[in-house]
Formats: structure tokens, C-alpha cells, sequence
């Protein structure tokens, strides 16, 4: 009797050394823990950042705002703004020397890095005033394009506007203008505009004290993108990347991360209210990951020592069951094979090799098994593809039995009154559909087929009714020859007679077939533009065909009726097709038949009928 060990005891001992040694997977969650409180450290540090940068600018636009209002209020000033144009020079040099010692100069005084202050009037006076900066004069065509520059970038309401521009030579990108429309004495409407040109180095001056690290910056753009204030001069006045742009505007307050630059970095945009720059902080994301780094190294050398030891006990636990096991798989890939050989068994006895023993019957009883079941699955797969092809030769013979009365019925009045052409043609139409629809050996047809049914159920149809009715066939004829299913197209026309105009046929009323191929799709679709469907009759419509089920109504009204015409479609080329339907109440109903674009050919059997 072979010698049985418990392999339950050998499990416990060396899962409990495995356990001991799993704890080292708390270093991993400890990590995550202190990598999202220093998410939330970094975040809220740099949002305090931009947020106090963001409050002093604003701050000291709105002091210069304020210096403004002196002379907004100056009587001199309102005065020269309603001055008619072509002063006299004694005049012009007169409200000039007035303006400067009543307005000006105060204003010099208590802000000495403002570099210039200038008015224009939109009759075309211009006065300007120099800080510290060499003295200019523009000719009157320069003041008018200074003038319809500033118009155009200010706002009636005399709201201030900042603008990255100056008029000073060789001063670009070197200063801010504070701009906005003025009125005069004589008019609540504008009269001309007021601006001051400060010093952007004067400006970056309160973002000195700012500490973001060795590589971390902060830049300021205006409503177009374009460079403010950038710690390298070279980038002031030049547009931002689109890509970081985009970026800036779906992040909102949030952190996020661009590599446009060349390097990882992490981004934080706030826009003022005031000024409506945007004033971003920006560092870089392996600076602010560098704790996070130095938490993960140690979490890996504790993690790493730990595992050591684990996988020295995993592997004499592996061992341990890893010969038996491998002769139990290398006799199941012999069963993979079809080679249903038995495995030998070890000498000693313990659950797996017990487990080796119920294989070996296993494979003794599977081998019997395997070519009963085989025989009969070959048996079933021929009983299906009986069974579907019945169904689809009993669809192919649900001909609306209603219809047909009616139409032998209109056949016998035009007999008992007269003998006439009409009788002949409905027998010769009713003979073609007949003989069309019972030709259950066709399980596809042509388009041109579909519509030459169509034709003749038209015929058939004008006599029911007593007037024409023209169909629209907007199909190219390109695709007259593809492949659809059999008796689909005339089942659409006739719901629309029965249900679109159930309350009869009007002159406004029409009926449009269409077709096309998209995405390796041919579809052919049935407009009309009648009663149409309600969202419940729609919704109610549209879970049936997706029930992929026949109906069991062939005998009411519908003639094959619209579930059986997309089931039918489905069948003959698979679930992933069929009809699609849209409908709007009182506007019309569209039925879409969805098939596989088949190369144009002639059709399959039968050829087109006479």
C-alpha cells in the first residue's frame, strides 16, 4: 500500500510563509496613499501661487485703472476732446500746456513708471505726453490709424482695455497700453480715447518673490494667445503652442500635464476677471514627482528583500507539486491531440495524484463518448439547416391572402360589366407575382427584379384605387443588378398603402425608393411621407425587430408583413443586417433594408422573370 502524504499540510505551511512574505505588498498601497496626499500637496500649492500672483496683478492694473479716472473726470480734458478738427496752432498748444499742468504731470508724479499718456479725439486732435522716454510726433495719418486701432479694440461703454502694444519706436513687447473711450462735455456718447503705456519690466517686478523651484516659471498671455510676460524676454510677444492653448482651456482650475516643450511638465492656468489675461504656473513633472520617486525607490528595495525571501519558500513549495503536475499536463496535451493515452502515476499517494487517477477514468470514458458525440452533432447540423431552410420557403409563401381577394374580386366586376383591356392586364400582373412568389428555389434576386415585382403590384393597385400612382425610384442604376432578398421591396410599398394612407391616397402623397452603398453596406430604403408613427408605435416597432423573431400574423393585414421581411433578411445573410426604421407623426415613415454589398453579378438562379 503506497505511502499517503497530505498535501492540505504541505498547502498550509507554505502559504503561510507565502503570506508573511505578501505583506511586503503594503509598501504598494502606502505608496499610492502618499503619491495622492502629495498630488494634493502640490496642487494646492501651486494654485496658491497663481492665485496670490493673479491677485496682485490685478491689483496693480487696477491702481493704474484708478489714475485713470483723474482724467476721465479733468474738465480740461473733456474740453480738448470736444474741440472741433484743424485747430489753430496758438489754440491746440494752449488746452496742451493746460491739459499737461492740471492733469498730466500730478499723474507723473505719483507714478513715475507710467512712459507715456496720450488722448485722441475722433475729429482728429491728438495730444501726447513722454515719461522718461524720447519725445515723438506722428503725422495726422498715423494718429487716424492709432484711432481706428484702438476703436476697434475698445468697447462704447468706456470698459479699460489692456493691450500688448505701444506706439513708442523700438518699444515693442516692452509695454502694456491701458486704453479706453472717453466722452466730452458736450455728449453722453464717446468723443475719443484715453490711454496710458506702462513698463512691463516694472509689471514682472511683482512676480520676483515668487519661488517655483530651479526649472518652474509662470508665463501671462492675452485673450488672443499671446505673450505677456515670460521669464526669457525672446518669447514676449509671441503666440503659445495651439496644442497647450487647447489644453489650458479644457483643464479650467485643474492640473494637467503637456510635453510640447520637449520635457514633462505640470500646468495651472487661472484668467483674471479683470484683465482677462491668463497667468499660468508651470513646473517640471519630474521636479514635483521627485518625493514621490524617492517614497517609490524605498518601497521597491524593502519590497525586493521581502519577496527574496518569499520566493526561496514559493520555489521548495512549487516543487513540491510541480512533477505531478507536469505529467497530468503533459497527458492532457496528448488529449488536445485526439491521443486519449492514460498517465502513469507516481509511487506515492496524496490528492493529486488522486487527481491523476480520476483523469485517467476520465479519459476512458471520454474516449467512448467523443464519437457519439461527434456523430450526433453532425446529425443535428444537417437537422438545422433543414429546419432553416423550411423557414425560409414558408416565409417566401406568406402571400397576403386578403390582398388577393381583393384583387379576384375587382377582377370579377370588370368581367360582369364588360369585356375590357383592364381584365387582361391585372391577370397577367397577378399571374407574374404568383409565379414570382411561389419560386421558393430563389433564395436572392436582383434589385431590378424587387422593382419589376413592385411594377406590377402597381398595376394591380391602380384598378383597386381607380388612379395612377407614380413610385419616385431614385436608385442609380448602377446597382439595378446587385443582390437582395427575394419578395422584401414589394411588402414595403404595400404597408405604405395600408397604413401611411390608410385613409386613402391624396396628390400630395408620395412614394420614394432609394439605395446606396456605405461602409461595405447596400441598402435600399422606402420613403413616404404619410400618417407616419407616434415614439410609442416607433419604440414599440422597433423592440420587435430587434426580438430577431418571425411574426405569426401572416394572415392579417400586411401582407408578409415588416418583422417577417426583416427576419428574412437576417436569415439569408445574417443577425447583423435586416430593416431599420424612422418615423415621425404626421411627417412620414422611412424603412431601411441593411445588406452585404455583393459585387454587381447576374443573379444566382432562375434569371429575371417574364
Amino acid at each position: 500500500m503506497r505511502k499517503r502524504r497530505s498535501l492540505y499540510r504541505k498547502l498550509t505551511v507554505y502559504f503561510l510563509i507565502i503570506i508573511i512574505g505578501s505583506l511586503a505588498c503594503v509598501g504598494v498601497f502606502s505608496y499610492r496613499s502618499s503619491s495622492k496626499e502629495l498630488d494634493v500637496l502640490v496642487q494646492s500649492q501651486m494654485k496658491q501661487m497663481v492665485n496670490n500672483a493673479l491677485y496682485h496683478t490685478d491689483f496693480y492694473l487696477k491702481a493704474y485703472g484708478r489714475s485713470m479716472l483723474s482724467l476721465l473726470t479733468n474738465r480740461q480734458v473733456k474740453e480738448f476732446i470736444d474741440l472741433p478738427a484743424n485747430l489753430a496752432d496758438y489754440e491746440y498748444y494752449y488746452h496742451r500746456k493746460l491739459v499737461r499742468e492740471v492733469g498730466i504731470d500730478p499723474l507723473f508724479i505719483r507714478n513715475p513708471e507710467i512712459a507715456a499718456i496720450y488722448m485722441i479725439s475722433y475729429s482728429g486732435n491728438a495730444l501726447y505726453y513722454f515719461n522718461e522716454v524720447e519725445e515723438q510726433s506722428f503725422t495726422r495719418e498715423q494718429v487716424q490709424r492709432q484711432l481706428e486701432y484702438f476703436r476697434g479694440n475698445t468697447s462704447p461703454t468706456g470698459q479699460m482695455s489692456i493691450l500688448n502694444s505701444t506706439i513708442l519706436k523700438d518699444q515693442n513687447n516692452q509695454m502694456l497700453t491701458l486704453v479706453r473711450q472717453i466722452r466730452g462735455l458736450t455728449s453722453p456718447e464717446p468723443l475719443g480715447v484715453l490711454a496710458i503705456e506702462i513698463r512691463s519690466a516694472d509689471l514682472s517686478a511683482l512676480w520676483k518673490g515668487i519661488e517655483l523651484g530651479g526649472n518652474g516659471y509662470f508665463f501671462i498671455t492675452d485673450e488672443k494667445g499671446q505673450m505677456l510676460y515670460h521669464p526669457d524676454g525672446r518669447q514676449v510677444g509671441s503666440s503659445i503652442p495651439a496644442a497647450l492653448t487647447k489644453d489650458i482651456e479644457q483643464a479650467g482650475p485643474s492640473l494637467f500635464e503637456n510635453g510640447d516643450t520637449g520635457e514633462a511638465r505640470m500646468y495651472m492656468a487661472r484668467k483674471s476677471d479683470y484683465s482677462k489675461w491668463t497667468l499660468t504656473v508651470t513646473m517640471p513633472l519630474e521636479e514635483l514627482r521627485k518625493p514621490v520617486a524617492n517614497i517609490r525607490m524605498t518601497t521597491i528595495v524593502v519590497g525586493f528583500i521581502t519577496m527574496l525571501f518569499a520566493l526561496l519558500f514559493a520555489y521548495r513549495f512549487g516543487k513540491s507539486i510541480t512533477g505531478p503536475i507536469r505529467i497530468l499536463q503533459n497527458g492532457m496535451r496528448q488529449t488536445e491531440q485526439g491521443n486519449w493515452a492514460k498517465i502513469p502515476l507516481p509511487e506515492h499517494s496524496d490528492e493529486i495524484v488522486e487527481l491523476m487517477e480520476r483523469y485517467n477514468l476520465m479519459v476512458g470514458r471520454l474516449s467512448e463518448l467523443i464519437e457519439k458525440v461527434y456523430q450526433a452533432e453532425l446529425k443535428n447540423q444537417v437537422s438545422q439547416m433543414e429546419r432553416q431552410r423550411a423557414e425560409l420557403q414558408s416565409l417566401q409563401l406568406q402571400i397576403n391572402p386578403h390582398f388577393l381577394y381583393n384583387t379576384l374580386e375587382t377582377i370579377v366586376c370588370y368581367a360582369s360589366i364588360q369585356e375590357s383591356e383592364e381584365i387582361s392586364e391585372i391577370v397577367k400582373s397577378l399571374a407574374y407575382m404568383l409565379r414570382y412568389s411561389v419560386q421558393a428555389n430563389l433564395e436572392e434576386i436582383t434589385v431590378a427584379n424587387e422593382l419589376k415585382h413592385v411594377m406590377y403590384y402597381l398595376v394591380i393597385l391602380r384598378h383597386r384605387i381607380g388612379r395612377e400612382f407614380e413610385i419616385n425610384v431614385a436608385l442609380p442604376a448602377d446597382y439595378l443588378l446587385h443582390h437582395m432578398v427575394r419578395l422584401t421591396l414589394q411588402p414595403l410599398v404595400e404597408n405604405v398603402f395600408q397604413h401611411a394612407f390608410c385613409d386613402g391616397v391624396e396628390d400630395y402623397h408620395y412614394i420614394r425608393i432609394d439605395g446606396g452603398e456605405k461602409d461595405g453596406l447596400f441598402w435600399i430604403s422606402v420613403e413616404d411621407n404619410g400618417a407616419g408613427m407616434t415614439e410609442k408605435q416607433l419604440a414599440a416597432l422597433r423592440t420587435k425587430l430587434d426580438a430577431n423573431r418571425l411574426a405569426d400574423d401572416a394572415g392579417k393585414k400586411g401582407g408578409i408583413g415588416i418583422l417577417n421581411v426583416h427576419r428574412r433578411i437576417q436569415m439569408v445573410y445574417g443577425e447583423e443586417y435586416g430593416l431599420q426604421v424612422e418615423s415621425v407623426l404626421e411627417e412620414g415613415t422611412r424603412f431601411t433594408m441593411m445588406m452585404p454589398s455583393i459585387p454587381t453579378s447576374a443573379p444566382k438562379s432562375g434569371g429575371d422573370l417574364e
